[in-house]
This record gives C-alpha cells, sequence and structure tokens, in this order.
C-alpha cells in the first residue's frame, strides 16, 4: 500500500511499533531503546512503554521497528506553498496595468484550481519529506484554509495546517500585492486581521520591514515599514480570538517595534540588543507572555554564499541580502545564547528553499548558529510546538498525543542528514508508507556545498 503522496479518504488503522529507539527530541538527545508506541484508531498515542511490558490488543497490525529510530514529526513554522523553491524570477514589468492582470487571473476560478493543485503538490512534499506541521506566513488568498480543512475533514491524508492567508503589510510593501492586505492605519489593520479571521485563518502575519526577495531597491530589507500601533491593533485583534501573530522583521528597529506591538514569533531577525532579548523572553502582549525566533537561515544563507548567476536574482536582490542575513544568523546565535524559544522555519518556496529541505534549516543552526544536533532537532520538535501553541497535542512521543512521528536510519540527534530520508511518515495516525520526494539535483548539489 503505497500512500507517497496526500491521498483520499482512508480510515485510521490501529497499529503498533515495536522493538523501536525512540529519539525523544529533548534538549540532550535522549533516547529510549526496545520500546513500542501503540497508536489507537483515532490517530492517537495511547501507549508508549518497554517492548517487553507492552500490551497490544487484537487487531492491532505489528510494525517491526528493529534497528530504526521513531521521532516526533518535524514541525516547519514558516512555508510559503506557491512556489516550490526554484528562484523565483523578478525584474519582470511591474507597472499597475501588468499587476493587476495577474492579481486577477489568480483570483479567477481557473486560477483557484491551478493554486490548489500547486499547493496540495508542495504540502505533500512537506509531508513525504517528515513534516507533520507546518504554518503558512503569506498566501496568494486562503488556498491554505481550504487545504486545511479537507485535512482536518479527514478528505486526505496531510500535515497539521496553520493558515495565514494574505499577510498585512503596508501599500507597496513587502508581499504587497501579491500575497497580502494592504493597511494604512491602526484601523484599517485591524479590519484586514479581522478579514482573514473571517475567512478561517488560525495564523496572521504582518511585515514590520522591507524584505529581500521583492526589494526593489538597495537598503529596502530591513527597513521599517508597518508602526507599531498598526501591528499592535492586528496583535490585539488577533488575541482577542486565541490567534498569534508572526512578523517578518529583518532589523534591530523593526524586530524591537514587532515586540513591543506583541507579536508571538519574529521571523528571520536581526541582531540583538539587551531590550530585544528581554523582550523575546518576557513580552507581556504577546498572547503568552514570550516570543519566539524562527531565524529561516535556509532563505537567507543561500543569497550570499552562492554565486550570483548560480542563484539567477538581481544584483537589488544581491545586496539586499547582505545587509540583512548576517543580522539574520548573529539573532539565531544570540538566542540560543539567551534561552530565547528559537524554533525552526525555512520559508519554503522562496529561491533555492525547496519545500522537502526542512532538515537543512537544522544543519545550519548547527554550523552557523552553533547549535548541538540535538538541541536544532529539539528547535525542530518541542520547542516549535511550544512556540505554535501545540505542545499538548504534538511535538513528542508521548502518550494523550498526536501520532505524529516519523521513521529513521539513524539517530537524530547525532546525525540530523537522516532526517532527509525518512522511512516512514505517520500525520495524527495515518501512515505514510515508502515516502517519496522529487528533488532538485542541481540545488541540492550547489546547497551541499556550503
Amino acid at each position: 500500500m503505497t500512500m507517497g503522496r496526500l491521498q483520499g479518504r482512508k480510515e485510521r488503522e490501529p497499529f503498533v511499533l515495536e522493538h523501536a529507539s525512540i529519539a525523544t527530541g529533548d534538549e540532550a538527545g535522549t533516547v529510549e531503546t526496545d520500546m513500542s508506541i501503540l497508536v489507537s484508531a483515532d490517530g492517537r498515542i495511547e501507549q508508549v512503554c518497554p517492548t517487553e511490558l507492552a500490551y497490544v490488543p487484537s487487531g492491532y497490525h505489528h510494525i517491526d521497528a528493529t534497528g530504526k529510530f521513531v521521532a516526533p514529526g518535524l514541525i516547519n513554522a514558516h512555508v510559503h506553498l506557491f512556489a516550490d523553491g526554484r528562484p523565483l524570477s523578478g525584474g519582470g514589468d511591474t507597472s499597475p496595468r501588468v499587476i493587476n492582470g495577474v492579481m486577477k487571473a489568480l483570483h479567477s476560478p481557473a486560477g483557484r484550481m491551478l493554486l490548489d493543485a500547486r499547493i496540495k503538490k508542495n504540502v505533500s512534499a512537506l509531508l513525504n519529506s517528515g513534516v507533520t506541521t507546518i504554518r503558512t506566513l503569506g498566501d496568494i488568498g486562503y488556498e491554505g484554509v481550504r487545504l486545511r480543512d479537507k485535512i482536518d475533514a479527514d478528505g486526505v491524508t496531510g500535515p497539521r495546517i496553520l493558515a495565514a492567508g494574505p499577510l498585512l503589510a503596508i501599500p507597496g510593501g513587502h508581499g504587497d500585492p501579491f500575497i497580502s492586505l494592504s493597511c494604512t492605519s491602526p484601523e484599517e489593520a485591524r479590519r484586514r486581521t479581522r478579514e482573514n479571521l473571517d475567512h478561517g485563518v488560525n495564523a496572521i502575519k504582518v511585515a514590520a520591514t522591507g524584505g529581500v526577495t521583492d526589494a526593489t531597491k538597495v537598503g529596502e530589507a530591513g527597513s521599517p515599514q508597518m508602526t507599531q500601533d498598526e501591528m499592535a491593533a492586528v496583535c490585539d485583534e488577533a488575541h482577542e480570538f486565541g490567534v498569534l501573530v508572526a512578523a517578518h522583521a529583518q532589523s534591530p528597529e523593526g524586530v524591537k517595534a514587532a515586540l513591543k506591538a506583541g507579536v508571538d514569533t519574529i521571523e528571520h531577525g536581526s541582531a540583538m540588543d539587551d531590550e530585544i532579548i528581554g523582550l523575546f523572553l518576557d513580552n507581556p502582549r504577546s498572547l503568552r507572555g514570550f516570543s519566539g525566533l524562527d531565524p529561516t537561515l535556509c532563505a537567507g544563507l543561500p543569497l550570499i554564499k552562492l554565486d550570483q548567476d548560480q542563484l539567477g536574482v538581481s544584483d537589488i536582490v544581491r545586496s539586499n541580502s547582505e545587509l540583512v542575513v548576517d543580522g539574520m544568523v548573529q539573532g539565531a546565535r544570540q538566542g540560543r545564547e539567551n534561552g530565547i524559544s528559537v524554533g525552526v522555519g525555512t520559508d519554503t518556496g522562496m529561491t533555492f528553499v525547496p519545500q522537502y529541505g526542512t532538515w537543512r534549516e537544522l544543519d545550519y543552526m548547527v554550523k552557523y548558529a552553533g547549535f548541538t544536533p540535538a538541541q536544532a532537532f529539539h528547535a525542530a520538535t518541542q520547542v516549535n510546538a511550544r512556540n505554535l501553541g501545540f505542545s499538548d497535542v504534538t511535538g513528542s512521543v508521548e502518550a494523550g498525543k498526536d501520532a505524529d512521528l516519523i521513521v529513521l536510519a539513524e539517530d537524530p540527534a547525532k546525525n540530523l542528514r537522516t532526517l532527509a530520508d525518512p522511512q516512514l511518515v505517520i500525520a495524527r495516525g495515518k501512515p505514510v508508507w515508502r515516502p517519496e520526494v522529487k528533488h532538485f539535483e542541481d540545488i541540492d548539489h550547489l546547497l551541499d556545498t556550503f
């Protein structure tokens, strides 16, 4: 039975993984040997214990995991589903006539159908690479909401999805108009937030600063865009409904304003001063009293490590990358050193960030920000679950939680690269047998060089 792609309705069947080594995902890299994990028909873990003590009711399928490592499924807290990670084209005609035409096409019935098919394919790549929970942070419309609802209704096997819909930005700011709703005042920011919530989103994103890939001039990345008051209005509205707010921010000024406004996670980040560190650790305006950081090193490092002609990016993109990426790396390192809740998000879909490459973010955290492999894996599982508000349902292999699991050949706390080739993926109790992903060999080869 092959389930290498998102598949149609299939009832869950209870099963047990026997004689497994459990890579717990804690910060120390603890492994529990010769364990059994029972998964019930409702997709939850009902028992975790030494195999010799396990009671397996009749009717359970037995899966021998001898010599294998069972670990929590990966969580990717920053994905875009409209692209697959090949270089994004830039420098084309950006006249209002062309932009309006593109937007009209994207939001037409035919455009929606094509977009739904594309994101289903990209979500399949994420799932087959071992990612069992994702958060979209910048969608063209509400395609992520539609797929989330299909998955939650058991229409297809897929990851848990937090879907943000279009991000909120200033007119002409980061993401505008293709993946954003623009606003010019706190009142309008609040209204735009409610508009997204009314469409069913369960995440919100704001653009505190300019970005790299859509910059139109050197110096735009990291330059302040949304005001603190506008972002505070977004946070107030979203938090009233228990929805977390993420902020694209790539300068100390932008990060500080977003944290003061009450955002729950900073995406990309920058170098930190004592005030910024303090706000991450104790943020009274955030929903839960602290804010997390997703450094997204996968999105930044290729833009400064590889030759420009290999990347296929413009001079403006390259120059803006050089302005902000070192700060992102420094922020990741400072976050680790100061006990900030540093999670994992890759910014999938951006240039040279394939949907299947979540494991590379962990590798970069080790190589460039001083994490141990165990700490990096911990960030992609237990820390991300906490940052996204899912600690009670996923992120670890514990009885009572959803069966979001991956089966690996080696211990990921010792060899992160084993995460690139999961042998079995289980999403809320539904197995993906023989997971398979189509790789971009040319991109992978270049990414392996640094």
